[in-house]
């Protein structure tokens, strides 16, 4: 099976999944400021796994316990015991009349009880912090900054930590950057810290998967990459294993994983209604040999969602555009290897882009306009990838979207 191997947003209405940067590896032109929990994600920037990797390993972080915010009981104390001698004789009376009233309309279905504890608008970044990362998923994020802050931001006076994700100053000036596009980075800024989380655990990941590949370390590779965050890359590579310092923070992490589940899974609404068969063929032949949708990655083990298709395409084989329009980004990534963004302008007032991965060749420059058909590069096997291929991808109003009904059936 051709797979790409990539190693690095609250809940958001609709049928489609969000567009969203890789990691170890800058967006293609400036991302604009996310908007809020009901809307999609800015239309303009293609998704992007350019940024480099960094050249050193963060520091261990043996206190991680520590760094979750814990609450004294005292103010809880003095407030609700009086009112629990209320609600017991409450209690009484409405176990006498037949229990208490249940309003249906205000239980909570699976999804929205795992979610329950993110803010709505955090679940966006949460999965763009996730994408291009094999080995990272939005639940971990998310159980990370739950084990660190409890969703809090007001850690880190004494600690010199500082926002959800529990950052020094020195640590974010390593990871931390401007997600939001608001002009100002900072740890206390909730995209920003929950995009730089991705950005090191990913880095992190990048690490322990190629320490497990030349056979220096044995393990699952979330496990590494936890303990790695926790105690560092040599720690785990001196043990060749998750190292006995680790253990606490996985089982914290991973008592708090079922929580969140929800935020990797697929949406079910459907297809928008603007697809059509209005795509040409990107490669001749259009042989699926990985379907859009969740998969389990089979040299990661991790199941999230695979943005694209992939085709069968030897190694130099024509990619063309499947649509007019206008590069936007093509350069080579670290996880897409050789990658082309088109631009096709708006359908039903909503922008439309494609993406071409894995090149062996580019063929085309950013601004150049192409028509449907232009040979834009030649297919092979850049990047994370096990073998020569095109990883393609519709985005549509900024979410990623089913290539298959935008392409017409006879190639």
């Amino acid at each position: 099976m051709n797979d790409e191997r990539t190693t690095g947003a609250p809940a958001v209405p609709g049928p489609r999944v969000p567009a969203q940067e890789g990691h170890l590896a800058p967006p293609p032109p400036a991302h604009p400021e996310l908007p809020g929990p009901s809307a999609p994600l800015a239309p303009s920037a293609p998704p992007d796994p350019t940024q480099p990797e960094p050249d050193e390993q963060p520091p261990g972080q043996k206190d991680q316990q520590e760094r979750r915010k814990r609450r004294g009981p005292g103010p809880v104390v003095v407030l609700v015991l009086p009112g629990l001698l209320t609600l017991s004789g409450v209690a009484g009376f409405f176990a006498l009349n037949g229990g208490f009233p249940v309003d249906s309309e205000q239980e909570a279905g699976p999804e929205q009880a795992a979610s329950a504890d993110v803010d709505a608008s955090y679940v966006p970044w949460l999965r763009k912090a996730a994408d291009g990362c094999e080995v990272v998923t939005p639940s971990l994020l998310a159980a990370q900054i739950d084990q660190l802050s409890g969703w809090s931001d007001d850690t880190g006076e004494l600690s010199g930590q500082k926002g959800i994700a529990a950052f020094t100053d020195d640590q974010w000036k390593r990871w931390g950057k401007d997600a939001d596009g608001n002009k100002r980075s900072s740890p206390r800024d909730p995209a920003d810290a929950i995009m730089a989380l991705g950005r090191q655990d990913c880095s992190v990941a990048a690490e322990v998967t190629d320490l497990r590949t030349e056979g220096l370390v044995n393990g699952d590779l979330v496990d590494l990459t936890l303990a790695a965050y926790a105690a560092g890359v040599d720690q785990v590579a001196g043990a060749g294993k998750v190292p006995d310092d680790a253990r606490t923070y996985l089982t914290e992490i991973k008592a708090l994983l079922p929580r969140y589940e929800a935020l990797d899974q697929e949406s079910s609404g459907g297809t928008p209604a603007a697809a059509g068969a209005i795509l040409a063929a990107p490669v001749s032949g259009l042989t699926v040999t990985s379907p859009y949708g969740s998969r389990q990655h089979p040299l990661t083990g991790v199941t999230k969602l695979h943005t694209g298709i992939d085709f069968a395409a030897p190694q130099g084989a024509q990619v063309f555009a499947a649509r007019g329009g206008q590069v936007v980004f093509a350069a080579s990534t670290s996880a897409y290897g050789n990658r082309v963004v088109i631009d096709h302008g708006t359908i039903e007032g909503k922008r439309l882009q494609t993406t071409y991965s894995h090149l062996s060749a580019i063929d085309v420059a950013v601004g150049q306009t192409v028509e449907t058909g232009t040979q834009i590069g030649r297919a092979g096997s850049t990047g994370l990838s096990t073998g020569p291929h095109l990883h393609f991808e519709v985005i549509y109003d900024g979410y990623y979207s089913n290539p298959q009904p935008w392409l017409a059936p006879s190639g």
